[in-house]
């Protein structure tokens, strides 16, 4: 194990500045206002989702920053899976406010949906004018994007060092990215102690995301030292903290542990993603699934797909985890462990998938971005068959 899993480091505040400025330690939640004060703000709206509106620390962030003289309000219309509809209210909400910054609070829904605002509040331009696989608009001067300062409450999704955000199309019925490469957030607060109340099955489903963001990210073709050292750094916190997490939801080093390894993770994606997060996506699309856990059930099913002949890369992930089996099967079985160690069910149709999306669903993944970055170029059969596998027994 690295020298970054030694628990002392993971109590202790850090600040880095890559890729954007990171502020991490336990109870750092309580610098927001000086921190909004510093940067110029009056009058920031926090951005959270439903489920989040009624946690501490939406109060607590309030409270921090009316103790520094700073407004606020509050903006909570956000689905589990963030619809392009709610983005317009809340970038209404933003405007009839008269607010100045957008601090993003909560899980992936609450990163996604604060970001899909952030990109519309001071310009008339569509939402989907900032689909990720289009030419980016031109931003004019005088429309610059509001600061955004990300704040994540989970361990999972990593959304808070970049402009990147998933959203559900409605009348379209599928999830596509949206971003700009002038967001960037201004500031990502990392901070373990909220994490520290999160459900054990929100842990191992957020935990699984990450899980997932790294091992994908870093089996994409191509030589991105970067992405891969941190996509390896991920692996190497997560397989050590994860289980811990779950088993001593208290336990603030595991919390920080897997704060920080989702954010490496998520940072090794801008690599790309694979056929995990292609078909995850249009599941949780139509059938409104959580997203880690959705991942957790198809993750092993692709690996198996994936993996047979990559066995340099898989080598250095199963060293990266700690595992004395390094071969192919080796870590895929050690994968697989992981999952039933932390609950996850073993099939999409346990979570209600039914088995008459299989064509569909195979079919739009396949149009999904990360289908592009899988290693393996997928077939409509092979999608079926990777859908179909995933739906009756992932594992």
């Amino acid at each position: 194990m690295s020298s970054m899993g030694h628990g002392t480091d993971l109590l202790a505040y850090q600040d880095w500045t890559f890729p954007v400025p990171i502020a991490y330690g336990p109870g750092r939640l309580s610098e927001i206002g000086t921190r909004c004060a510093g940067l110029g703000l009056r009058n920031p709206l926090i951005v959270t989702d439903r489920g989040s509106r009624v946690l501490p620390f939406i109060g607590e962030l309030q409270a921090h920053l009316t103790d520094t003289g700073l407004d606020c309000a509050i903006f909570s219309d956000i689905s589990p899976n963030p619809r392009d509809d709610e983005s317009g209210a809340g970038r209404d909400a933003y405007r009839a406010g008269g607010h100045d910054a957008i601090i993003a609070i909560g899980g992936g829904s609450a990163m996604n949906g604060g970001k899909a605002i952030c990109l519309t509040a001071n310009n008339d331009i569509g939402l989907w004018d900032f689909e990720f696989e289009q030419t980016s608009p031109v931003i004019a001067p005088d429309q610059p994007f509001p600061k955004l300062i990300t704040i994540p409450t989970t361990a999972g999704t990593g959304a808070e060092t970049e402009s990147t955000a998933m959203v559900t199309h409605v009348e379209k019925g599928m999830k596509f990215c949206i971003w700009h490469p002038e967001l960037k957030p201004a500031l990502a607060l990392l901070d373990p102690a909220p994490t520290v109340g999160l459900p054990a099955n929100l842990t191992s489903w957020t935990g699984a995301d990450a899980l997932t963001h790294a091992v994908e990210a870093y089996c994409v073709p191509g030589f991105h030292p970067l992405c891969d050292g941190l996509a390896l750094e991920a692996l190497n916190l997560i397989a050590q903290w994860l289980p811990v997490a779950v088993r001593e939801p208290d336990n603030m080093t595991a919390r920080g542990g897997m704060l920080v390894g989702s954010c490496l993770a998520a940072i090794a994606l801008l690599k790309g993603l694979g056929m995990v997060h292609a078909i995850s996506r249009m599941v949780g699309a139509e059938y409104n699934t959580q997203h880690g856990l959705t991942n957790a059930i198809i993750l092993p099913v692709v690996l198996r797909y994936n993996l047979p002949g990559m066995d340099a890369k898989v080598q250095r992930m199963a060293e990266a985890m700690g595992l004395d089996d390094t071969s192919v099967q080796g870590f895929i079985s050690a994968v697989e462990r992981l999952l039933d160690g932390i609950n996850i069910p073993t099939s999409l149709g346990e979570i209600g998938v039914p088995a008459d999306c299989i064509e569909r669903i195979a079919a739009k993944s396949l149009k999904d971005s990360a289908a592009g970055t899988n290693p393996r170029k997928p077939s409509q059969e092979d999608a079926r068959m990777l859908v179909a596998e995933a739906i009756n027994r992932a594992r």
